[in-house]
């Protein structure tokens, strides 16, 4: 058995048992070698005066270590309860005073880290609450369609306008899924952004390859102005994605006829993109609202999207460690700024 497993109690009456009978057998070998009886006398009365301080002790010790444990006990309790920090000792030699500093230290990761748990279940709440909003109308209106055809004689034009609407919906469903799912594993570091120095341009091409045939559609005009030869460490792919977002919000609110620019300049840390459109602009007052996930205008409801557009766009720009800031003005249109970093 190790000192460790042995009680307090037992090691007091082991070491009394020890001390007594160390000093008796000392006493009979000094009264062996002088025959006095007074030296047999004085070693007993020493052993007992011996013992009964040994007790005295560990009486005291006893009730200080159950003070020490009471202590340390409501010092973890506050600390399980979250009800408070544990108390610092005044004295910062004692042995409490130096768990009491170790505790501290404990109860404040405990404390972060409820912290960082309650961000996450509200950040939680927040995005179930944001789906299900989402979700509702589609499913709804898929709900109508499909009880209207399974209920109802319908022509075969209406038959068709019907089946229309049920692609519609659930390609935003399909589209609201698809953009959860970069978002999420951007947000958790599923995906890692790999910066690679490359060509700016074929980065801005990619992007703009996915809004061409809607800015011929409504015959708007878009101009890209970047120098060829400007590279730029980033991550071609996700910037394109990035930059797509932004585009494509351009195209969706800039009216027919209308113009999209964007253009690049080299500051000395940053390099500085720029998407002006045309639009209808935004007010002052929702501007910095536009990068919440899943925010909407009130007066674009009609136009096709779910809002999260411009929220995946931040995560990926700020993920290298660039930002993206809006100017704009109702009726003149916006221009969104994207600085991303050299190196």
């Amino acid at each position: 058995m190790s000192l460790g497993q042995v009680s307090v109690k037992r090691v007091f009456l082991l070491t009394c048992g020890g001390m007594a009978v160390s000093m008796l057998a000392i006493c009979a070998v000094l009264f062996t070698m002088t025959g006095e009886r007074w030296v047999l006398a004085g070693g007993g009365l020493l052993t007992a005066c011996a013992l009964i301080w040994m007790f005295l002790l560990m009486i005291a010790f006893g009730r200080r270590l159950s003070v020490f444990t009471g202590e340390l006990c409501r010092a973890m309790d506050r600390m399980i309860s979250g009800s408070g920090e544990p108390v610092r000792a005044a004295d910062s030699e004692t042995l409490f005073a130096r768990i009491s500093y170790r505790l501290s230290r404990l109860y404040g990761i405990l404390q972060e880290n409820r912290r960082k748990v309650e961000e996450e279940r509200q950040e939680l709440q927040m995005l179930v609450s944001d789906v299900s909003h989402q979700v509702k109308t589609p499913v709804s209106n898929l709900k109508m369609v499909t009880d209207t055809l399974l209920t109802k004689p319908v022509t075969e034009e209406e038959r068709r306008e019907f089946l229309q609407g049920i692609r519609s919906q659930t390609d935003k469903l399909e589209f609201l899924f698809q953009s959860l799912v970069r978002t999420s594993r951007l947000e958790v570091g599923t995906i890692r952004l790999e910066k690679k120095d490359s060509p700016l341009i074929d980065t801005l091409a990619l992007a703009c390859s996915g809004i061409v045939y809607a800015a011929e559609k409504k015959e708007i005009c878009v101009t890209i102005d970047c120098p060829e030869d400007l590279h730029l460490s980033h991550d071609s792919k996700w910037t394109a994605e990035a930059l797509f977002n932004l585009l494509d919000n351009a195209v969706k609110y800039t009216p027919a006829g209308g113009k999209i620019s964007v253009s690049v300049e080299q500051w000395e840390m940053y390099v500085k993109l720029d998407v002006s459109d045309t639009g209808k602009g935004i007010s002052e007052s929702n501007q910095a609202a536009v990068f919440r996930r899943f925010y909407r205008e009130e007066e674009v409801h009609s136009e096709q999207g779910v809002g999260i557009g411009l929220y995946l766009a931040r995560e990926i720009i700020t993920k290298q460690g660039g930002y993206i800031k809006v100017t704009s003005e109702v009726g003149k249109g916006s221009t969104f700024s994207v600085f991303l970093p050299w190196r």
